[in-house]
């Protein structure tokens, strides 16, 4: 009996100390589990004599019934204690000032962007669109680039089918308006192109932006003056140093690049142009012996480049924060 009265006492002390559910479950199997120690101690009850058996039952039954409540009522407490610790860390002081909310910003192609067609469009030139999916006629042959010419190796095409490509510059936005409207157009197609190429200059989607104008008596004096216009805008210096080079487009006639002088002194070469070749007019349904016109192409992710100072196209596309934030409060393109 003196036995029973031990193992009680020490099973309430155990259960009083618990901190845990975790500790309580185990002193609660370590007393009332199968292999506990008041189940050993009922296997002692056959060996007992019969006048002490009846006695030492009713001892053991009401051990159990008492170490079931002394657990239900730690258990009760062991609760209560984490549920008020959770409440009192979860506090929420409601005198702390708020929280700022961190305002996004454009990317900075899009600001970039923007500039550009907020300039070209106080120039005149309305924006058209078009599928980035191609077919060979409008991306190519439409642009005089036939099925031989060198000019198609240089575009590095990503090809869909037999037929139809990512669009390799958005020239193609140019012949579908031109199908559907007559003379006087005056518009720029901005839009992602794709060509197979991956450095830290080029990437396979890129932006580019061009333009046309094609009417009676347009000349390359006309050209000249848009382009220069839209760059000295631009970059917000009227006395912007720019120069015409001839160069080659299958898709122009005369055809020129354009350079402008840096800081530094040196020439960078930021676009192309030129006058849109008869071949190119006869496809668009219009008469070159009536109008002429001129196209130039810019690239968007470039300007981009130069204007903020990025070295490495690819951080445009990396969407990286720290990177992206710092445009924030930038509103419009300044030199």
């Amino acid at each position: 009996m003196d036995k029973l009265t031990n193992v009680l006492e020490a099973a309430v002390r155990e259960i009083s100390s618990s901190l845990s559910q975790v500790e309580l479950e185990l002193v609660k199997s370590k007393y009332l589990g199968k292999a506990g120690i008041v189940s050993t101690l009922m296997q002692e009850l056959k060996e007992l004599p019969d006048s002490e058996k009846k006695e030492f039952g009713k001892l053991v039954n009401q051990i159990k019934v008492e170490l079931n409540s002394a657990f239900i009522e730690r258990k009760e407490f062991i609760l209560q204690k984490e549920l008020n610790n959770k409440l009192l860390s979860e506090t929420i002081d409601v005198t702390l000032s708020g929280r700022d909310n961190e305002l996004g910003s454009l990317h900075p192609i899009s600001i970039v962007l923007n500039k550009m067609v907020s300039i070209l469009s106080e120039l005149g030139f309305d924006i058209a669109d078009g599928p980035e999916i191609e077919t060979d006629y409008y991306n190519f042959q439409a642009l005089n680039i036939p099925d031989n010419h060198p000019a198609r190796c240089m575009q590095d095409t990503f090809y869909i089918g037999d037929n139809s490509v990512l669009r390799t510059h958005t020239s193609p936005i140019q012949v579908r308006y031109a199908e559907k409207n007559k003379p006087a157009i005056k518009i720029i197609a901005p839009g992602r192109v794709y060509r197979v190429d991956m450095d830290k200059t080029h990437s396979p989607m890129f932006h580019q932006l061009e333009g046309l104008w094609i009417d009676k008596g347009i000349n390359f004096a006309n050209l000249k003056g848009v382009v220069t216009e839209f760059l000295r805008r631009f970059f917000n210096n009227s006395d912007l140093q720019i120069r015409f080079r001839a160069s080659f487009f299958p898709f122009t006639e005369p055809s020129a690049e354009v350079d402008i002088l840096s800081e530094d002194g040196s020439w960078l070469e930021v676009l192309g142009c030129g006058m849109v070749h008869p071949k190119v007019l006869h496809n668009m349904k219009i008469n070159p012996e009536e109008y002429s016109g001129f196209a130039f192409g810019v690239g968007i992710d470039r300007f981009a480049m130069l204007k903020y100072g990025v070295h490495d196209l690819r951080t445009f596309f990396e969407n990286d924060l720290d990177f992206l934030q710092q445009f924030s409060k930038v509103n419009e393109v300044v030199i």
